[in-house]
């Protein structure tokens, strides 16, 4: 109990429990996946639970999660400022009234699954539609539990209790695994969807100790047009609205993929997964360590601390995610063959899979900024910006992917380019792949949009300030990009591996990311980068980054 009521004083150390526990977190989803390729293989049943999984994960994303992102946070916060008494009252109130326009949605979307499946994945036959329909009505449950959840995890964070909401995410992912080892041998599919509902609970019970240790005590009141609740709307409506746009254009991504052969949405997710495993670690866990803070120093009108986090947080996040970005962009088959080599992936599956896996890492970097850029905004109570830019990032994306698609599905100039870059001559039909260079291109877009708009809206920071880090990151990039080929290429060229077993292919992933890395870190050494003396400080100052 006193392990979990933990409380985490700086910034760097906050950030450095959660990327582990994000880090943790995504390995589990890793070994998730695994479990599915190896049961399923990426075929008709995985496609059926991806496709179901869309719907329930919009309705807690838009009505849940952005609540917390844009405005439990920073109200609560304010409330706290004068009264612990107050602000529990506040929450009180926000979970009756939450919970219950939840239950309410989830039951309607319940009864008109049907009609729901049938526009998500029109693709599908009619007995995958019936299973999907079958696995989403229970999976309907997990964003009533994780409502619930999420809120108690802003909280927490506000009392700097990140451990207890570190490890939330990592009891989901242990419910899902549950479910694939134990329920989907006696139960099947639907196996797979009670897995996502033990997740769901199991994210919410382990922070109920720590909830009530912080003082709250659960008040039954509804009021609806109570100040904070408005308040809490008001803010709330346009993230959520934001963030629907961008799980809309997961479900419009979903309808395309059910058309193209079977097996495109498994390829699509697991790439997409498996791609952000690192940079999700990274900038999540920087993102939500960094907001209490934000939103206190803004609270404050502390316009210099505000802008000393953000241009922190900024540069981490780029410094880390260039490496990554280049070596899974180089090692794209590599790590696909090491992670799922042995499972039931077809060496099609496996090319495909890579491929989106290349194009997905290109883009990593503007995934990391979106999140802070956005909790930017959200810390100054400016929820419109981001909405607005998420909404024509959208109708960007989804004309994106049907042409793109639509120009891999014939032979000209661009898909002969596309089969050279990724090595896909032998292929056929690669039209999944133009889903995730929509996806890629479409979040530079987005996040370069976010920053222009930081930097002319709440004038926190000089472009100069960005660029200087930025340089010193690609210019170490570039090196590393050049030692990884040279050790990967020699490695194969001097025999020094055999590519024909797992082991060899897992030495030569090894191998060429430890050189990139080690080259990386020394050439940030000799430009004296600012991140690497973060980072240092970090883990050899005692935690000494506030």
């Amino acid at each position: 109990m006193k392990f979990l009521n933990t409380q985490t004083k700086s910034v760097s150390f906050a950030s450095l429990i959660l990327a582990g526990s994000y880090l943790l977190s995504a390995m589990l989803g890793v070994l998730r996946d695994r479990l599915l390729t190896s049961r399923f293989g990426l075929g008709n049943e995985l496609d059926v639970y991806y496709s179901a999984f869309t719907v329930p994960d919009f309705i807690a994303l838009i009505l849940i999660f952005g609540a917390i992102s844009a405005a439990i946070i920073p109200i609560f916060n304010s409330y706290l400022v004068r009264s612990k008494e107050e602000a529990f009252n506040y929450v009180s109130n926000l979970l009756n009234v939450f919970l219950s326009f939840l239950i309410l949605v989830c039951v309607i979307l319940i009864i008109f699954a049907p009609l729901v499946v049938a526009l998500i994945a029109p693709g599908f036959s009619e007995s995958k539609r019936e299973t999907t329909v079958m696995l989403m009505r229970i999976m309907f449950l997990s964003p009533i539990i994780l409502g619930i959840s999420s809120i108690i995890s802003g909280i927490l964070q506000v009392f700097h209790r990140f451990l207890v909401t570190a490890l939330a995410p990592i009891m989901y992912n242990l419910g899902i695994i549950t479910g694939i080892l134990f329920f989907v041998p006696r139960l099947g599919l639907p196996g797979l969807a009670l897995g996502v509902v033990l997740g769901a609970a199991l994210h919410l019970f382990i922070q109920i100790p720590a909830f009530l240790h912080s003082g709250f005590t659960y008040r039954l009141s509804f009021r609806v047009k109570d100040p904070g609740m408005l308040k809490t709307l008001q803010l709330m409506v346009p993230r959520s609205l934001g963030l629907g746009a961008g799980q809309f254009n997961n479900i419009v991504v979903t309808a395309i993929a059910s058309t193209l052969v079977v097996g495109s949405i498994s390829v699509y997710n697991i790439a997409n997964n498996l791609s952000s495993l690192l940079v999700n670690a990274i900038s999540v866990s920087l993102s939500t360590a960094i907001f209490p803070r934000m939103s206190l120093a803004h609270s404050k009108e502390d316009k210099k601390d505000f802008e000393r986090k953000f241009l922190g947080a900024f540069s981490q996040i780029l410094f880390l995610s260039i490496p990554i970005s280049i070596s899974i962009f180089l090692l794209r088959a590599q790590i696909i063959r090491v992670f799922y080599g042995t499972t039931k992936l077809t060496w099609l599956d496996t090319r495909l899979t890579a491929a989106c896996l290349g194009i997905f890492s290109l883009g990593l970097f503007a995934q990391g900024l979106i999140f802070l850029l956005s909790k930017t905004f959200y810390a100054t109570h400016n929820t419109k910006v981001p909405a607005w830019i998420s909404f024509g990032t959208v109708l960007f994306n989804i004309t994106m992917s049907l042409l793109l698609v639509w120009l891999l599905s014939f032979t000209n100039a661009f898909s002969l380019l596309v089969h050279f870059v990724l090595k896909l001559q032998t292929v056929s039909n690669i039209k999944v792949v133009g889903l995730a260079l929509a996806f890629t291109v479409t979040a530079i877009c987005e996040a370069s949009l976010l920053l222009f708009f930081a930097h002319r809206k709440l004038h926190i920071f000089h472009i100069s300030q960005i660029n200087i880090s930025t340089c010193k990151a690609l210019i170490a990039g570039i090196v590393m990009l050049m030692m990884m080929l040279l050790v990967r290429d020699s490695l194969v060229n001097y025999n020094l591996v055999n590519l024909q077993t797992t082991l060899g292919v897992f030495l030569q992933l090894v191998i060429s990311a430890a050189a990139g890395v080690i080259c990386y870190i020394a050439v940030s050494f000799i430009l004296k980068s600012e991140e690497l003396k973060k980072i240092k400080n970090l883990f050899l100052k005692n935690n000494g980054g506030k």
